[in-house]
Parts: structure tokens; C-alpha cells; sequence
């Protein structure tokens, strides 16, 4: 699939989080009602207290290149260190920021699919909280969007990791496309951009993250693989390494085969 690099947009007003309206029922005094936003950007976190301040404050940056009103749902994976406390102090200055938490680490899909379920805008961003993916390039992931495209993949054009983890990462990419055929080179890169109809109410499994492009075409996505900014760790430790990315990955994707070969498509579905 072609990779195309597109300018960045002018800058617009900053987007504003939802704002609260309100209906008068049987008289009363209405309740606030909040509308839902343009744009939900779900972040998985795990143990990145540190990252999560300047990750905040970068993607309100980035955001305000963005016109229409956004939220931000971080979920707290279990975190043993600090991370879900520094969620919770940021959300008392920052509206648009949704905490969600885990009482224990049930693993990025979890967190992952827990966000998606959470979101209320029509349009999703996924990222992750360690930094490496650059909240700059959001605007580039939305505007390519809008171009008549349901999910927008980022792809690292110089990845800043390990020859480990890029090895495994390469082989990996390479058996997944060649048995799936979901036209993604790089889906290690959670910097994404769906439609929500594509990815809401999807079958959820450990591992579910790798694969949702190819479980997204299955209900007819077209697909866009744009170049985005890559970044080193700058804080913490990875979570991933040649064990839990290539070898359990291979076994899920015999069951994503399996599942494409027996999907149901009820899209066309509808009430006459």
C-alpha cells in the first residue's frame, strides 16, 4: 500500500472538550448533559507516570490544530507506580481527560478495547503513553481521514528501538500480512486513526491490538498507511521483547486466520 507523507494543516482555534447542555424534565431544574465530542483519543497506560505529563500537554498542542472538541480516555492498566495518581491530578485542570483503571493488568488489548468501548466521538486516535509515538502527527492521521478513508496507520519511518524489538517486529509484520492480507506494514505502530463503527463491538482477545486493521477490513475498512515521527524511550522500560511480540503473536494470528475465514458480515443488515 502506498505510504504517503502529507503537509501539516494551518492552525485553527483550539478545540474545546465537550460541552455541557442541558433539557428541562417535567419542570425540574435541567441536568447537565454532555455532548459528545468530534474526536476520542484512547491511550493505554502502564507504568508511565513520567511520560504522561509532557504526553498530555503535547497532544493538547497537537489538538489545537484540530477543529471541533475532543476527550482524551486514558485507561490505567494496573499500574504499580504513580501513573494512575498522575491521571487524576491532571484531569482536575484538563476536562478533556477521561481516567478509566483496571483493578489489575489484564494487558494492552484489554486496556485497548476498554477505551474503544468508553469512547463517545465517531472517530477514534490510538496511541501509546511512553512517548514514542508523536502526538504531532494526529492532525496528519485526522486530515487523511477525512479523505474518504475508515482507518488512517501510522507507519515509523525511522524507528528509534532496539535491532531486537525492529527484528521481531519485521518478521512479524511480514508472516501477518502474507497469511492475513490486511495491507498494513507496520501495525506494531499504535499511532491510528479509525472510524469507531469499524472497531466498536469487535471480538475482544489478548493480543486483540495487533490485529485490528485486519479484524477493521473485515467489516469492509478502507485502509491508509501514512509515515509518522518515531521517538526513543525517554523514560521507563519496554514491556515487550522477542517472547510476548513475535512468538504469541504468531499463535494469534492462526486464530485471527480462523476467524476471517468464518466472519459474518452484517453490515448490509438493516430494518425496511
Amino acid at each position: 500500500m502506498e505510504s504517503v507523507t502529507l503537509d501539516r494543516p494551518p492552525t485553527p482555534p483550539r478545540p474545546r472538550a465537550a460541552t455541557p447542555s442541558a433539557q428541562p424534565i417535567h419542570g425540574e431544574a435541567p441536568a447537565p448533559v454532555t455532548e459528545p465530542p468530534d474526536v476520542s483519543i484512547v491511550l493505554p497506560v502502564f507504568n508511565e507516570a513520567e511520560s504522561l505529563p509532557p504526553l498530555l500537554a503535547e497532544i493538547a498542542y497537537a489538538m489545537a490544530e484540530v477543529e471541533g472538541s475532543y476527550e482524551i480516555i486514558a485507561v490505567d492498566d494496573g499500574s504499580s507506580d504513580q501513573s494512575l495518581k498522575t491521571l487524576h491530578a491532571a484531569a482536575i485542570d484538563e476536562p478533556a481527560l477521561r481516567v478509566l483503571a483496571n483493578s489489575r493488568r489484564c494487558g494492552q488489548s484489554a486496556a485497548l478495547a476498554a477505551g474503544i468501548q468508553a469512547a463517545r466521538a465517531p472517530v477514534l486516535v490510538t496511541l501509546d503513553a511512553d512517548l514514542q509515538n508523536d502526538p504531532a502527527d494526529i492532525p496528519l492521521l485526522l486530515a487523511a481521514l477525512e479523505d474518504d478513508w475508515d482507518l488512517v496507520s501510522g507507519i515509523r519511518a525511522r524507528r528509534r528501538d532496539t535491532w531486537v524489538r525492529r527484528a521481531s517486529s519485521r518478521i512479524a509484520n511480514g508472516v501477518r500480512r502474507r497469511i492475513l492480507d490486511d495491507g498494513v506494514h507496520d501495525v506494531g505502530c499504535s499511532l491510528k486513526a479509525y472510524r469507531r463503527r469499524f472497531v466498536a463491538d469487535l471480538p475482544v482477545f489478548d493480543g486483540m491490538h495487533r490485529f485490528l486493521p485486519a479484524l477493521a477490513r473485515l467489516r469492509g475498512a478502507r485502509i491508509r498507511e501514512i509515515e509518522v515521527n518515531h521517538r526513543p524511550r525517554q523514560y521507563g522500560t519496554s514491556k515487550y521483547g522477542i517472547g510476548n511480540r513475535l512468538w504469541r503473536g504468531l499463535l494469534d494470528l492462526a486464530g485471527v486466520w480462523w476467524l476471517g475465514h468464518r466472519w459474518v458480515d452484517l453490515s448490509s443488515v438493516e430494518e425496511r
